[in-house]
């Protein structure tokens, strides 16, 4: 009898983070095209299980529980990570930084040979205007919250670890939105209701944002192509819709199918800035752990612009945005009215 069992050594993929927004849809994506795949996230989900998925749970902050994750996989999409404007320095870097530090030792010790990770562009972002920015923009010079700080170093890692044994890469989508999205859009529907919403600035910024369907056909794009000595390898790469909007604007089309009214008061940058900076400081020494209503940060991104160039993903790995804005926006509406449905 033949022993094939070193046939399928690395039969698996691994989405870190495979249960939420941006990792549900990438898991999708590679079942639908016959990958098998396995995810690891801090609890199990019912939909995983419903797709055939192989779910692990654990925290990437335990490096046996990741290097577990990693044996038998061939490649790894790194999207899990602890989002956020706010809280503790500890919890963003052991997460972030030493989680994906963990990730790319369990990558070397199992023979995975390609990992992509999902970066963010704020890691070139200090609070300016960022106008059609391509990837040789250098890391920000200073960090206005924990996150993008603790996001670039781990994507400094990541890249840094690309070799013979394994390729590496890491995608920067900007503004993840669309159905299922439990971050960005319940965030600013929740607002308006309250009458929390502000406009920040002269309403003029130009923003970038991704339909997460495109976010999670580019984190494929780049798997396929990524391979020792290859364009992608030890690169990073914006990705948008490739055609930046007016951030208000756009927000007001949002509350528009909530069936809520457009931002009506308005608050000016500088404003803005200097009541984020009075709060960070009076949370801090109060040590309150709930989020700030304002942050510099935060100010900074409702009152600049901030959109990129997405030549190099199209280039090096194909990358064409196949949802329109338009398209997402009709899939979004018709999402947020069947969750209206559904909760009478």
């Amino acid at each position: 009898m033949v022993d094939c069992s070193n046939d399928r050594v690395h039969d698996m993929v691994l989405v870190t983070g495979g249960g939420g927004f941006l990792g549900r849809y990438i898991v999708e994506m590679l079942v639908a095209r016959g990958e098998l795949v396995r995810s690891f996230s801090r609890r199990r989900y019912e939909e995983l299980d419903a797709l055939g998925v192989e779910q692990r749970i654990g925290d990437l902050r335990d490096a046996r529980a990741v290097d577990a994750a990693c044996e038998g996989v061939h490649t790894v999409y790194h999207t899990a990570a602890v989002a956020g404007i706010w809280g503790p320095w500890q919890h963003y870097y052991g997460v972030n930084t030493l989680g994906t530090r963990a990730v790319i030792d369990a990558c070397r010790r199992h023979g995975v040979t390609r990992l992509i990770y999902t970066s963010s562009p704020s890691v070139t972002f200090d609070g300016r205007d960022q106008c059609g920015l391509d990837e040789s923009a250098p890391y920000a010079a200073r960090w206005l919250c924990h996150y993008p700080h603790t996001k670039a170093l781990a994507e400094e890692d990541v890249l840094s670890a690309n070799g013979a044994g394994l390729a590496t890469c890491a995608l920067r989508p900007h503004l993840i939105w669309g159905p299922r999205d439990q971050h960005l859009i319940p965030r600013l529907i929740a607002r308006a209701r309250s009458g929390r919403l502000r406009r920040v600035g002269d309403g003029r910024n130009l923003i970038d944002m991704v339909y997460v369907e495109n976010a999670a056909l580019a984190h494929l794009q780049a798997a396929d192509a990524l391979a020792p000595g290859s364009p992608v390898a030890s690169k990073a790469f914006f990705i948008s819709q490739g055609e930046p909007v007016n951030c208000w604007e756009w927000i007001d089309q949002i509350l528009a199918l909530a069936e809520l009214p457009r931002v009506a008061r308005s608050i000016s940058a500088k404003a803005a800035w200097r009541v984020g900076a009075v709060l960070e400081g009076v949370y801090k020494l109060l040590r309150i752990r709930s989020e700030p209503p304002m942050t510099r940060f935060l100010a900074a991104q409702l009152a600049t612009s901030h959109y990129f160039d997405i030549s190099r993903a199209r280039r090096d790995f194909g990358y064409e945005p196949r949802v329109s804005t338009a398209e997402g926006m009709k899939r979004l509406r018709e999402s947020l009215r069947s969750k209206e449905l559904s909760a009478h």
